[in-house]
Parts: C-alpha cells; structure tokens; sequence
C-alpha cells in the first residue's frame, strides 16, 4: 500500500458542491463530466496504480471508493462528498462478479474500521512487508496490518502472481536502475506494486 498524498481537489468538483450541497445533493447526484473528472483526478493523483493493492488501473476496471464508507453500521455519510475521504480502487463494484476474486474495494464493501490502514497515513507503507512469492504480511505481528490484508484481500492468489511477475520482469536490473524507475515514472504512471519492488529490488 503506497502512501497517498492527497492534492486540493478539482476545481469543477469543488464548485459542484458549493452549487449542490445547499440544495441537499450528495455523492448519488454526480454524475457526467464532473464525476468523470474526479475520477480522473484521483487516478492521476496515485500515479494509476489501485489505493489498496497497487495494480494498474484506468477509468474502465477502477472505481471511485469511499474509504471511510456511505452506507452501512460504520458509515460517513457526511463524508460522501469529501475529497479527502475519496480514492480510486481496482475493479468494477456493480459489474456481474467474473471469475476473477474480488479485492481491494468492492471486497471492503461497506464494512469499516477506524483500525483499516489508510494509504493516506503517512507510515502505512512501512507497515506490510512482501516477499519474492508475492506474499504481504504484517510488519512487526501489526494487527491492523493483518486484519487490513484480509478485509481488502490482498494476499489473494491472484495479487501475489501480479506482484512475483512484477518483481521477475524486474529483477535483473541493478539496483540504480530499478530506483530510477520508480522515481521517474512515465507520465506521471508509477510503478505497478511500486512498494514490493522498492522494498525488494531497489
């Protein structure tokens, strides 16, 4: 989980809620070009790699996710609109379940914790370590690491082959170099599992 340095948020998204929010509209009522360009914004903003797992994504197999949820026991209505509370995570939540497992996000759901670590928390990297399988486990036995890796399922089959795959395409490049790849991305496009591959090969 990179650590995610939240930006001011869009300008047309901004003049949106001091448009609508007076007028009792909330998340449910964006839609078109703005929620579009949210959208765009907060991928553009993680470098288009997923909040949670850091998989590669685009507008089409991503979503806009509510860290601290809308709905639900634990929910944050008030923070629907809330820029600081909104991230771009991997896979379509309303698409008909594929056979691929579902992570990240639309396995959260609406479930949440105030022990959830958050990409947003400046030492959230440090708290998962990964191994060359593609594994992830809990720094130091931390138990919202443990519990943060089996809520968002990222120690699924599926993540640890993308994430050994990763490390193997990469893992013959010295050291310099891998650093300069992921310190320099193309177009603002960071290294898909950018915190495996710094925390093994650079």
């Amino acid at each position: 989980m990179k650590h995610i340095d939240k930006a001011d948020e869009p300008a047309p998204f901004a003049d949106w809620k001091r448009q609508n929010i007076p007028l009792g509209m909330g998340y449910g009522e964006l839609h078109g070009d703005v929620k579009n360009g949210l959208h765009a914004a907060l991928m553009r903003e993680q470098g288009w790699i997923c909040c949670y797992c850091e998989r590669r994504i685009t507008q089409a197999d991503s979503h806009i996710e509510h860290f601290c949820p809308q709905r639900g026991d634990d929910a944050c209505p008030k923070q629907d609109l809330d820029y600081r509370n909104l991230l771009c995570s991997c896979q379509l939540p309303h698409a008909p379940v594929p056979k691929e497992p579902r992570h990240c996000g639309v396995l959260k759901g609406q479930w949440f914790s105030s022990a959830l670590i958050s990409p947003m928390d400046v030492d959230c990297e440090g708290r998962f370590r990964f191994a060359a399988d593609g594994s992830v486990y809990p720094a130091d036995n931390d138990r919202d690491a443990k519990m943060t890796i089996e809520r968002l399922g990222l120690d699924i089959d599926k993540l640890r082959k993308l994430r050994a795959s990763a490390l193997q395409a990469l893992e013959d490049l010295p050291g310099n170099k891998v650093q300069k790849l992921l310190e320099h991305p193309d177009n603002g496009k960071l290294q898909p599992f950018y915190t495996t591959i710094r925390q093994l090969l650079a």
